[in-house]
């Protein structure tokens, strides 16, 4: 089928991004049996935002905006590719291509559906207001549960250590002082337990 109509846009989006099921991340789901895609991500963020919300800095935000922005964050990797968290060469260009995925895919959508998308999207990548600062923090604990569940696995395989992990999440406090304080004793449980490494000293 072919067509400009509305409805016909959104589905043409919609097939189009069945595609986020196909992009692997680096985090092993917890029985370690294979590695999460985004959209298995996707799911779990927003899961996570609607049980965790009474943790979060300001419960008055709204959820809803959460949930959308949380939707709709990652699928920019459908062209962009899911770049490493600790990769530092992959985000020389990092939102170089995501910018440019964003317009490919958002554009897909009629005009005023892309507009609202594309404002959701950005407004997740600045963290600038309560909603985007509690979205972020999950999105940055939610990897951090799947190492410490799967005794390290990504951490390990790739040699990361405490002092990166620290650095990389502690923005989950903008969003949640309280899922800030539970990571960081997660992380102090990993290293006594032999799953994260501590930096090398001198």
């Amino acid at each position: 089928m072919t067509g400009t109509t509305r409805l016909e846009q959104q589905l043409r989006f919609i097939m189009e991004i069945d595609k986020l099921k196909q992009v692997f991340r680096k985090s092993m789901i917890t029985d370690r049996s294979r590695y999460e895609n985004d959209a298995e991500h996707t799911w779990h963020l927003t899961i996570m935002s609607v049980v965790l919300l009474e943790h979060a800095n300001q419960r008055d935000l709204n959820l809803l905006r959460v949930i959308k922005m949380l939707l709709i964050h990652d699928i920019v990797e459908i062209d962009a590719g899911d770049t490493f968290a600790y990769d530092d060469h992959g985000h020389l260009d990092k939102q170089e291509r995501e910018e440019k995925a964003a317009i490919r895919i958002f554009g897909l959508l009629p005009e005023d559906q892309r507009s609202e998308f594309m404002e959701l999207w950005q407004e997740f990548e600045r963290r600038q207001t309560v909603e985007a600062r509690y979205a972020a923090a999950l999105d940055r604990l939610q990897p951090m549960l799947f190492n410490y569940h799967n005794e390290g696995h990504t951490w390990k395989k790739f040699g990361i250590t405490s002092d990166r992990v620290l650095k990389r999440n502690q923005h989950i406090e903008e969003g949640s002082a309280a899922l800030w304080e539970y990571a960081k004793e997660m992380l102090e449980d990993a290293i006594a337990k032999g799953y994260l490494d501590k930096p090398a000293e001198g």
